[in-house]
């Protein structure tokens, strides 16, 4: 009521010489705001508008491995010599020194972080090597589902896994050089 009062009153004061700004007169047209009121796309011109900077930006989590060589690998541009633990974001030493050094110890930091980690994916090196039957009951205990791969294939599948957004592990012992099989000039 006291709007349409206004309003009257400006229309009648606008034809004796005042001159209103057009962008006045919508928020005089309209009923008040209230806490329930909805903002529609013209209810800008009432307000001023909300701008964002963005100071750091957030990546989105993703690890991906690059490469890898008897001396470690390549992860997003970080070199990492000898074996790794990767945990997205993060990228650990791990400190073991082949397939047999793997342990329940070992293996603990896959089970202690948060979020869970639905799968990990073991790296054994140049080859696929069988672990200790207790390791794998650990993680099995766990509700941690394991990919024993030898580390190139370890390295694909946990980059297949990670373009998926799956919550993945990676365990990465380096491949070795196998000198059996090259072949020597005399």
């Amino acid at each position: 009521m006291a709007t349409a009062r206004c309003a009257k009153f400006l229309l009648q004061k606008s034809t004796r010489g005042f001159l209103f700004s057009p962008r006045t007169m919508p928020a005089f047209s309209r009923p008040p705001l209230s806490r329930a009121h909805r903002l529609e796309p013209t209810d800008d011109e009432l307000y001023q508008r909300t701008t964002v900077n963005i100071m750091q930006k957030e990546g989105d989590g993703t690890v991906l491995v690059h490469s890898y060589s008897p001396a470690g690998f390549n992860i997003d541009g970080n070199r990492v010599f000898g074996p790794c633990a990767l945990l997205p974001p993060a990228i650990l030493q791990w400190n073991v020194g082949s397939h047999e050094d793997i342990t329940e110890e070992s293996v603990s930091l896959f089970h202690m972080v948060e979020p869970r980690i639905e799968i990990l994916v073991l790296g054994t090196g140049a080859k696929l090597e069988r672990l200790n039957p207790t390791v794998l009951a650990l993680l099995k205990r766990k509700s941690i589902a394991v990919e024993v791969q030898d580390t190139p294939n370890a390295c694909a599948t946990f980059n297949f896994l990670m373009s998926e957004r799956r919550v993945v592990a990676a365990a990465l012992i380096p491949p070795v050089v196998n000198k059996a099989l090259q072949v020597t000039e005399e």
